[in-house]
């Protein structure tokens, strides 16, 4: 269960923003101090899986061929194969829409590197290189947790920004979303929460709300 305080500030994010003709995301925006993000062993990139899930459609892709592929048709937003991924490294633009459109990759373990040579100057970037499956392994249980993750992911700068939720979310599942993410920043950072100089909850476009 969240903590109180989370629960109203989330509270107060949610009714100070106004109805809109689209579902807003809720996000926590976190404000890092004292800490030197030029260094990478500092940064932070971490797949975190929210209790409450994201709340909207989240898309995964699946690239992999024969028994995979077959497995992935169902349960995947969309499947490439490795001859598609060929197709796919000679058309940039086309590449560049896939890596929009799709939030999480998943790749045959032995197409790990053919992946990053082909797609890695698209995907890199983004924070969006696969997750490494083994051949002809399941890949709903990977799918189902995938879609209830976000990446908490801080790059150089200090301040980064997470979605935890929708409008359409309650106040209370949207804070144990929040203080799952809050601890695991936490545990990465040399000083805990000692390193956040303040963290916020706003909806897409609305208000912020002071949570620390």
């Amino acid at each position: 269960m969240a903590d109180k305080p989370t629960v109203m500030a989330v509270q107060k994010a949610l009714e100070s923003a106004k109805k809109r003709k689209f579902v807003e995301t809720v996000e926590l925006a976190v404000n890092l101090r004292d800490i030197d993000l030029s260094l990478p062993k500092n940064r932070i990139q971490e797949d975190v899986v929210l209790p409450k899930g994201r709340g909207k459609q989240v898309k995964i892709a699946v690239i992999g061929g024969g028994e995979l592929a077959l497995k992935a048709k169902d349960v995947a937003d969309l499947v490439i194969t490795p001859e598609e991924l060929g197709t796919l490294a000679g058309n940039k633009k086309q590449a560049k829409k896939i890596a929009n459109s799709v939030d999480y990759f998943i790749a045959e373990a032995p197409l790990m590197a053919v992946v990053g040579k082909r797609l890695g100057t698209v995907l890199g970037p983004r924070g969006k290189m696969p997750k490494p499956i083994a051949p002809g392994a399941d890949p709903a249980p990977m799918i189902d947790n995938l879609r209830k993750s976000v990446t908490v992911r801080t790059k150089d700068r200090k301040t980064f920004h997470v979605p935890v939720g929708t409008v359409e979310m309650s106040a209370d599942d949207i804070a144990d979303n929040v203080d799952v993410i809050m601890k695991r920043v936490e545990g990465h950072l040399e000083k805990g929460k000692h390193n956040i100089d303040s963290a916020y909850i706003k909806t897409t476009m609305g208000p912020s709300e002071r949570l620390m």
